[in-house]
């Protein structure tokens, strides 16, 4: 909800901000942004070490995580049912 320029979270009788999250959307961006640090981790130990199959692997990974969390969150935007997640 939008009053005079600024975002209000609307809240549930108990006080709970509602969101348009599913928990699905929730799980996808929290265990990709987990994996982005490994995947980071990988592809620098792969450029340490000389090893271009690991770096090549993590870099791809990560990019392909980078693309469920974008879509994860473009479905939380979508959303306008104000379901809690």
């Amino acid at each position: 909800m939008v009053d005079n320029g600024k975002w209000h979270e609307e809240r549930d009788r108990k006080g709970h901000a509602m969101v348009p999250a599913t928990p699905r959307d929730v799980v996808h961006i929290r265990v990709g942004s987990f994996l982005l640090v490994f995947m980071f981790a990988f592809a620098v130990l792969g450029v340490i070490t000389g090893a271009p199959v690991m770096t090549g692997i993590a870099v791809v990974l990560a990019v392909a995580t980078v693309v469920d969390i974008v879509l994860a969150v473009r479905r939380q935007k979508q959303r306008s049912d104000g379901e809690a997640g």
